[in-house]
């Protein structure tokens, strides 16, 4: 740590008992809330706080901490080397609080609540194959919601779900607090509605009419590279995110389609859909994000060491 940040954080934080006492931390929510939105107006609007009383609490707890912690900069507040030090501590002592709620607060409840995200795009099979064991539990409520993974991770992180359920890594959307997992991986198939004989990859995928996943999907940028190394043009007929959706198409048209044989696993069962070949080298990796917690729910441990297998046989 630099000497001067070691100064600052003597200078705005060495308290004795006394004056942790006198903190008002009423005044370090208004900060912690405008510290994150960067707008005094906007902030106040979001709280219905009149702008002039939320500018008085945040001066107030200024003059107590002894430093200034925004500046301005246009219509903007930026918070000053001492504001970015009180948003650590803030940040901690508020997921502090939500986690002492929500860990408290399921012991007052008959029924123990695990609320789960899922990535908008993520299998329906697969979530179906990881909550089902989960739904055997006594006196569990289980709430699984869908969603765009940078909100859900928000969501996460703010104490709001337990779990995200991922089909691509967050890369950068990923932050100090929340830990990524793989869960399981199974390999990506060409398949379709109608037999085809001879059917060789990746010759026989020559201008032949495809479905594929959208182009933000991890299996969809891997194909498009197999495609160009292997000079191998395809036809694409439709590009789909959802992974439901895709099913259906493949089912219901005479096209060719790249899934997961996760998503596809009952329509092959059933013959609806026929496996023309796995596409080598390339899968689909599914992530279990969870945020760091004092008191990680308890069904989350058991949850999450279930076989690769189990979780894909369904």
């Amino acid at each position: 740590m630099k000497i001067t940040e070691m100064c600052l954080y003597r200078s705005v934080f060495k308290m004795n008992v006394t004056s942790v006492e006198q903190i008002n931390f009423h005044h370090l929510r208004y900060f912690w809330a405008v510290a994150k939105d960067g707008n005094l107006t906007r902030t106040s609007a979001r709280l219905r706080v009149a702008q002039s009383a939320l500018s008085s609490q945040i001066q107030q707890l200024e003059e107590q901490v002894g430093n200034a912690l925004f500046r301005r900069e246009g219509r903007r507040l930026v918070l000053t080397e001492a504001g970015k030090i009180a948003l650590v501590y803030a940040d901690e002592i508020f997921a502090a609080a939500s986690q002492l709620v929500s860990t408290l607060g399921r012991g007052r409840q008959a029924e123990e609540v695990l609320r789960i995200g899922a990535v908008a795009t993520l299998s329906r099979n697969f979530q179906e194959s990881f909550v089902k064991p989960l739904l055997e539990q006594p006196c569990l409520r289980l709430c699984l919601e869908s969603g765009a993974l940078t909100d859900l991770l928000l969501r996460l992180e703010n104490h709001e779900i337990d779990l995200v359920l991922a089909n691509r890594g967050p890369g950068r959307e990923l932050n100090a607090r929340l830990r990524c997992r793989r869960i399981a991986r199974q390999p990506v198939s060409i398949v379709g509605s109608q037999r085809r004989k001879g059917f060789r990859f990746p010759k026989s995928l020559a201008n032949v009419p495809m479905i594929l996943p959208g182009r933000e999907s991890d299996i969809r940028l891997a194909f498009d590279a197999q495609c160009e190394q292997l000079g191998v043009r395809v036809r694409i007929l439709a590009e789909v995110d959802d992974m439901a959706t895709l099913r259906l198409l493949a089912r219901d048209t005479d096209a060719l389609a790249l899934v997961p044989s996760v998503v596809v696993r009952d329509e092959l069962r059933e013959k609806v859909l026929h496996e023309h070949c796995v596409v080598p080298g390339l899968f689909e990796t599914f992530y279990a994000i969870t945020a760091e917690r004092r008191f990680e729910h308890p069904l989350l441990k058991t949850a999450l060491a279930r076989d690769e297998q189990d979780l894909l046989k369904g």
